[in-house]
Order: C-alpha cells, then structure tokens, then sequence
C-alpha cells in the first residue's frame, strides 16, 4: 500500500486534526523560533525605514534652508 492509500483509508478528522496537532507538537519550538525571528526583521527594517526617513527629511530641511539663505545673500 502507498502513502496516498494509506491516507485515503484514515478518517478526517486523523488527517485534519491528529496529523497537524502532531505537527505542532513536534515543530513548534522551530515554528515558534522561524515567526520569531520574521517578525525581528521585520521590526528592524521598519526601524531602518523610518531613520531614513528621518534623515532624508532632517538633510533635505537644513539643505534647503542654507540654499535660501545663500538667495539672500546674493
């Protein structure tokens, strides 16, 4: 008998529930540590995201400051 006959003949709720529930059980500190460690990048490309965004904005206020300051002086 094959994999897909053996899992054909098992009920629903063996497929659907147990199989999964085992899955968990067996994975989950390596699921748990793979989500963690996603949602840290994440975190640290959205810091990284806004302090470039903090320094494009801070460079191009105190650029355009001094160009019209340099207007004025001409």
């Amino acid at each position: 008998m094959d994999a897909k006959g053996i899992m054909r003949s098992l009920p629903w709720w063996v497929k659907w529930v147990a199989i999964p529930v085992v899955a968990v059980i067996v994975f989950g500190g390596l699921i748990a540590s793979i989500v963690g460690f996603l949602i840290g990048v994440l975190f640290k490309v959205l810091i990284f995201a806004a302090l470039v965004g903090g320094l494009i904005y801070l460079v191009r206020h105190f650029t355009s400051a001094s160009s019209s300051s340099r207007r004025d002086e001409w």
